[in-house]
């Protein structure tokens, strides 16, 4: 009996340590996700507007016209994009420019992702540079050093070959105001005012892409399928997570994965139970044989084991959930376990609790747990009839 106990003890624990490191794990992975898609909203718009053919798109038309003046619209960023060379000093980079118009500066929220300066564009009457943390990284430039702007090439238009190559490319200088750090599909862009991009791509009038922003509360859904009606075929309108499509599959995969993993570590330590209860059911034969000659059948018999198992299950769940939870509400407040990274967006491991979490673990313990109480209460009526008799 006593070993039954220690088995019993054992299989508790698991579930316990088990449960509370799936509240954990889901809660820190929430947080990560809350970051992750925090950060890339505060860069990208809800709605893209983009032509199908070609790279360019004339704005100037009766309709952009009519949608720039949509009191829901809280910017309207006209932006021009293609790839460039960046050079600073002797050491040269491919990277892409991306000229915005004034509108761009309306979010706010650009300044949480600057690593290094502000997010300045316009300086005196000077066009500035934000620049992605790859670029920053493999040029190393300093931000700092008005002295010292980057240059930035891109290929004439109308020359085809030149004797002097460099008669081929438009070259323009900007000094650079901030660095920021998103993640890697967007740390090599350099953003500009879209008249210093208009004067180096020589692109006087038309624009790669309109980004637009609406005030809170707007039902971006029912506008997105507005715009696709009202635009034809010839655009096509993303939202925001039709934008990075990756980005949302690779988290909701990432998530799934996790989940799974410890989802089997949990069965190996719930099917413990079965272990305890079959010593249970040895030792207890006689027991058995007893109450069935008393009256009590093979149902009631095998709901005692099967009690006892979800009893065993249930208070592993309810002390892991308590702990889990307590867990992360002192990380979420006080932040003590750290990244242990030094140029990190976040200083800490982030938390961010969802009821929904609890009740996927609740679900899964649950029907772990009454598997493993089924077979080991099926264990406890097998050859009764022989125990019977031998008493």
């Amino acid at each position: 009996m006593h070993a039954i106990n220690i088995i019993s003890g054992i299989s508790t624990l698991g579930v316990l340590f088990g449960s509370a490191a799936l509240i954990i794990i889901l809660s820190v992975f929430n947080g990560f996700e809350k970051v992750i898609l925090s950060a890339y909203s505060n860069f990208t718009p809800e709605l893209k507007i983009e032509t199908r053919l070609g790279k360019t798109f004339d704005p100037n038309t009766p309709y952009f016209d009519s949608l720039h003046k949509d009191a829901r619209i809280f910017s309207f960023t006209q932006v021009l994009q293609e790839k460039v060379l960046v050079r600073y000093g002797d050491k040269p980079i491919i990277g892409t420019i991306k000229g915005v118009s004034d509108d761009f500066l309306k979010n706010k929220q650009l300044d949480s992702i600057v690593q290094n300066g502000s997010f300045t564009l316009k300086s005196n009457g000077r066009p500035m540079a934000v620049i992605g943390g790859t670029i920053q990284g493999s040029l190393g430039i300093n931000v700092h050093d008005d002295l010292a702007p980057i240059e930035i090439f891109s290929p004439r238009r109308a020359v085809v070959s030149s004797v002097n190559p460099l008669d081929e490319f438009v070259v323009r200088s900007i000094s650079p105001s901030g660095v920021f750090n998103l993640q890697q599909e967007f740390d090599d862009i350099v953003v500009t005012p879209i008249e210093f991009a208009r004067d180096l791509l020589d692109q006087p009038k038309e624009i790669s892409s309109l980004e637009l922003t609406f005030k809170k509360g707007t039902d971006i859904s029912s506008i997105q399928n507005k715009i696709k009606d009202d635009i034809g075929d010839k655009f096509t309108v993303k939202s925001r997570k039709e934008q990075n499509t990756e980005l949302y599959k690779t988290l909701n995969y990432e998530r799934w994965s996790i989940f799974m993993i410890l989802t089997f570590v949990l069965i190996i330590a719930i099917f413990n139970i079965i272990g305890s209860l079959t010593m249970l059911v040895i030792d207890k034969r006689a027991d058995i044989a007893i109450l069935s000659s008393l009256g009590a059948n093979k149902r009631t018999i095998q709901g005692i084991f099967f009690f006892e198992g979800m009893m065993i299950s249930l208070a592993g769940f309810l002390a892991g959930l308590v702990l889990g939870l307590a867990f992360c509400l002192l990380q979420q407040h006080y932040g003590f376990i750290k990244m242990g990274a030094s140029n990190s967006m976040i200083d800490s491991y982030p938390i961010d609790l969802k009821i929904s979490d609890f009740g996927l673990v609740f679900l899964t313990v649950g029907g772990i747990s009454m598997i493993a109480a089924g077979i080991s209460a099926r264990l406890s009526i097998k050859g009764l009839d022989d125990i019977k008799q031998d008493l």
